[in-house]
């Protein structure tokens, strides 16, 4: 009995809670999974005992009453296992109940104070909950329809139209599944009507955006049809839309009337916006009575700018003055909404509200008011521009009236650009009086109206050089808005018509410092460069010109003529082939190819750009000369014949062009034609020596009689050549001896115009010859061939001929003809 009576403690009071870890080694829990006969047992039905029902009713007090030697009774759970606190075969049960305060056999081995188990680490993350019904596959199904749909769009934003189309009708598939799932376990209220709303809505959308009409007009057909989609009669103004972009006005008016007829009064603007695609379908089929009935009522009910432009349009078609008058009035009423200048003025010196003007003045807000009224005045100007000759008797008083509506309006800064316009428009009908009268009220304006009046006045006096009167307007720009680039250039452009090119290029930068895209500036400058010699800066001007108009012809001949210049002619090539894509047909740049080919002696591609330029322009006499001396080069004389006969057609005063034709006659063995040819010009140029030697030779050859009559003229000719040659040569001589006896101040004076007869004298033609005023050497009575040496006749004689020679001064005797 002793052995389970504990003595008490010396010092209770200073040790409370000993005893509470003294436990039996068999409740130890901390190694029970190395317990082999434990674990044994929980895998058998060794371990799997019938619970043990209570034999003791529970009382209130759950502890072993304790006497005062320690003994506590023993007392069993329901479950059989003994009580916290009460001993069994000498050992104590642990109170377990004070391991939450942390009070544990492990805080004596020298463990941390842990009470909320912290140390273990976080807890192994959750499993995914698996579920295999079929609710929730259908949960996954719609959420893939959504995706989908997301993609489609994305893909149409992004510019993949076509990707966007096939998402759009995957989506349409998947959400067709959905839809029968849904049916086998739900009813029908429970479809997701809007989820099949959306899919259809993208499909169609996509449809429109890849111009597949047909297929996007039926997926509309199927929302419309459906009365379960409340708003599906909305989506009728996008048929309109896809009828009208096919060009079936009246369906797109039926269709914008179906879908007007479905739309509320509460939503006033998108009913405007239908009432204006109405309007304009109306215009596309030239009904242009029912057009103006359906813009009225939009300007009765919410004026805008594009419906006034509108309506002024259908009252110009219609022919309709006085209706104009007042269509044109109502534009002009139309209210901006805009406070465009005094909402960035600022009042007082405050830092801060300064720093905030000045972030708004650019901010988006800023920018749409600035794109709002730019458009206001664009549909004013173009109506002014359009009404003006229509709604008076004339342009002029038709403009006045336009500009009196505008200065009694809040567009007043309109007014003077529309004077401006009004000489503009007087230039393009030539009247350039009334133009000149026009700038010229202007001088007295503020300083930005007077500038750009006094630009075009000094650009019209400089197109009429009158170059005094051109310069003072350019001043009177340039002192009236130095900023002005257009005034600058033209102060330029008057200084290089007098020959200061460093003055005019330093104009040119002024206007390019004050405006970098000005292009007229640019390209002057680097013509100044190029008259200057200044071909590297010429070059560089005109590349930065190219770089902001790639297309401009004159920049990209500007580029070819500089390279030419630099001799690099294949630079030069390269930018006439990029000049020959812009404009394909101009004449003067295919022969300045040919004349590059040519002079880098690849024949072909000359000839064939040669050959072109002769077919957009078969006058120019220098591609004629080309091609008609290819031919002969080739051997192909009688082709060559065609050329020199256009030449002759264009210059019928020249003989070489006709002579070239004979002789092409000739060295092709028609010598009948030749003859005859020879005996044309003859009767043309009578005087004419080269073709009186021909007629000798060729009748000589052929034995005609009419050859001793040709040998009298040609000696003829060849004593009138000699007689000319020596009186131009004496009185050369003689004016120069007079100007040498002459006074130093008279002699001057005389010898300018003994000069000027001497140079008279010298390019003083023949009778019936041309005039060629390049002719500054003396008359050579030599013949030469225009087109070169003859090669030499096919000897098919059966005797020798005796060499002669064919223009001996003799007359030839009767019998050394042919018999």
């Amino acid at each position: 009995m002793m052995q389970n009576v504990h003595p008490a403690p010396e010092n209770n009071e200073d040790d409370l809670y000993s005893g509470y870890n003294d436990y039996n080694p068999m409740f130890d829990t901390e190694d029970l999974e190395n317990d082999v006969a434990l674990q044994q047992a929980a895998r058998t039905s060794h371990g799997r005992r019938p619970p043990v029902t209570a034999k003791i009713p529970a009382t209130s007090s759950p502890r072993p009453l304790a006497t005062g030697f320690g003994s506590k009774a023993t007392l069993t759970s329901s479950m059989g296992r003994p009580m916290t606190g009460t001993i069994q075969d000498g050992i104590s049960r642990p109170m377990t109940a004070v391991q939450a305060a942390g009070y544990t056999k492990a805080a004596v081995r020298g463990s941390s104070f842990d009470p909320l188990g912290q140390a273990r680490g976080p807890a192994s993350p959750l499993e995914k909950k698996t579920s295999d019904s079929l609710e929730e596959k259908m949960r996954q199904l719609e959420k893939k329809v959504n995706e989908l749909v997301e993609e489609s769009c994305v893909a149409n934003s992004c510019g993949d139209l076509k990707l966007a189309l096939e998402k759009a009708k995957e989506a349409g598939r998947q959400e067709r599944e959905l839809l029968r799932q849904r049916e086998q376990i739900a009813p029908p209220e429970s479809i997701n009507l809007d989820l099949t709303y959306t899919v259809l809505l993208n499909l169609a959308s996509q449809y429109v955006a890849n111009e597949m009409y047909a297929e996007a007009l039926t997926t509309y057909q199927v929302i419309v049809k459906n009365k379960m989609f409340s708003n599906g009669g909305i989506l009728k103004v996008n048929m309109g839309n896809i009828y009208l972009k096919q060009r079936n006005y009246s369906k797109a008016i039926k269709f914008y009337r179906m879908a007007l007829d479905q739309i509320t009064s509460s939503h006033k603007q998108m009913r405007i916006k239908i009432m204006e695609n109405i309007g304009v379908a109306f215009i596309k089929t030239g009904q242009y009575v029912d057009a103006i009935s359906s813009f009225e009522e939009i300007m009765n009910i919410s004026p805008n700018l594009k419906a006034g432009f509108n309506l002024i349009l259908c009252y110009f078609a219609i022919g309709n003055g006085e209706q104009m008058k007042k269509a044109f009035k109502n534009l002009i009423e139309v209210p901006l909404e805009v406070d465009y200048e005094d909402k960035y003025i600022s009042l007082n010196d405050d830092l801060h509200t300064n720093l905030l003007i000045e972030a708004i003045k650019n901010d988006s807000l800023s920018q749409i008011e600035r794109e709002r009224k730019s458009l206001a005045e664009e549909y004013i100007m173009t109506a002014a521009k359009l009404i003006a000759p229509a709604i008076e008797t004339s342009f002029a008083v038709g403009y006045d009236w336009c500009v009196d509506a505008v200065k009694a309006s809040h567009y007043v800064e309109l007014a003077n650009d529309l004077e401006i316009n009004k000489a503009t428009t007087y230039l393009r009908q030539q009247n350039f009086n009334q133009a000149l009268e026009t700038l010229k009220m202007f001088e007295k304006k503020d300083s930005r109206v007077k500038s750009a009046a006094a630009t075009n006045l000094s650009f019209l006096y400089y197109l009429g050089n009158e170059l005094e009167q051109a310069t003072n307007y350019a001043d009177l720009a340039v002192n009236s808005d130095r900023y002005n680039p257009s005034a600058l250039t033209n102060k330029g452009n008057t200084v290089f018509a007098n020959g200061d090119c460093e003055k005019a290029a330093e104009f040119y930068k002024e206007a390019l410092r004050n405006d970098s895209l000005c292009t007229e500036a640019l390209y002057n400058l680097g013509l100044a460069y190029k008259k200057l010699n200044r071909i590297d800066e010429a070059l560089d001007c005109f590349l930065k010109l190219h770089a902001i108009l790639p297309n401009s012809a004159q920049v990209l001949y500007q580029l070819a003529n500089i390279y030419q210049i630099m001799e690099d002619p294949n630079q030069a090539i390269e930018w006439l082939l990029q000049l020959i894509s812009v404009v394909p047909t101009d004449p003067h740049v295919l022969s300045k190819l040919g004349n590059l080919y040519d002079t880098e002696g690849d024949k072909s591609q000359a000839f064939h750009y040669y050959c072109e330029s002769y077919r957009y322009f078969p006058s120019n006499i220098e591609v004629i000369e080309w091609l008609g001396a290819y031919y002969i080069d080739t051997q192909f004389c009688e082709k060559a014949i065609e050329y020199f006969e256009r030449a002759a057609l264009i210059l019928p005063t020249q003989v070489k062009w006709q002579l070239m034709v004979a002789s092409c006659y000739r060295r092709s063995g028609n010598y009948q034609k030749a003859l005859e040819k020879y005996k044309v010009i003859h009767r043309k140029f009578p005087e004419n020596v080269e073709c009186l030697r021909f007629l000798v030779r060729l009748c000589t050859d052929m034995g005609l009689k009419e050859v001793q009559e040709y040998i009298t003229k040609l000696k003829k000719a060849e004593k009138l050549k000699e007689i000319r040659e020596q009186r131009v040569k004496s009185g050369r001589e003689g004016k120069e001896g007079a100007a040498r006896s002459r006074k130093e101040g008279s002699g001057d004076s005389g010898g300018t115009k003994g000069e000027r007869l001497s140079a008279k004298l010298k390019v003083l033609p023949g009778t019936n010859e041309p005039y060629e005023g390049s002719s500054s050497k003396e008359i050579d009575a030599s013949y030469a061939d225009p087109l070169g040496p003859q090669p030499e006749r096919p000897k098919t004689a059966a005797r020798k001929r005796t060499e002669e020679d064919d223009f001996a001064d003799e007359e030839l005797g009767e019998d050394l003809l042919p018999e």
